[in-house]
């Protein structure tokens, strides 16, 4: 089912610059973003960047001490979002860096919230060409590693984000 919401082009600009790692200096690392955090806009007829809810490389170790833990909390209790999350983990033969789609859903969403972020998920994930994990977390209990590792490869992820699964 199509909601006919569209994307806004810095959202897919997000996704472009979070996707393609080039060559960059240590300052321009520093400035990538590791998550970022997608709302509808207040008429629900885009999907925006939610103000203020991303998280930089930089940022990692400096102020934010656990990325994931910090991209969890940045999520609303009652409300319905999209999120992009740049996840590191290890199986035993590698390190890996590779983009996550999210859906949240909680259930303490309004249903009308729930159905249209459901039924705009299609629009968005179009304009995300190349994401290999998607998750729809309907609670915390959906974020905590273990699931996350499983979406990410299962039994053959050692470690996210440095901790061990």
């Amino acid at each position: 089912m199509a909601s006919g919401v569209q994307v806004a082009d810095e959202v897919c600009r997000i996704f472009y610059d979070m996707k393609v790692r080039k060559c960059s200096t240590p300052e321009e690392i520093k400035k990538r973003k590791k998550a970022v955090i997608f709302c509808l806009s207040a008429d629900k007829k885009c999907i925006i960047v939610e103000e203020g809810k991303e998280i930089l490389v930089g940022d990692v170790g400096v102020t934010i001490t656990d990325s994931f833990k910090h991209f969890v909390g940045m999520l609303p209790e009652k409300d319905c979002r999209y999120a992009l999350y740049d996840a590191s983990f290890e199986t035993k033969e590698s390190r890996k860096e590779e983009l996550m789609f999210f859906l949240w859903a909680p259930e303490l969403a309004p249903l009308k919230s729930k159905m249209i972020y459901a039924s705009s998920k299609d629009a968005i994930k179009k304009k995300f060409q190349g994401i290999k994990h998607e998750c729809q977390a309907n609670g915390p209990e959906d974020l905590n590693r273990a699931c996350i590792a499983e979406k990410l490869g299962g039994s053959l992820i050692a470690a996210f984000e440095g901790c061990p699964v």
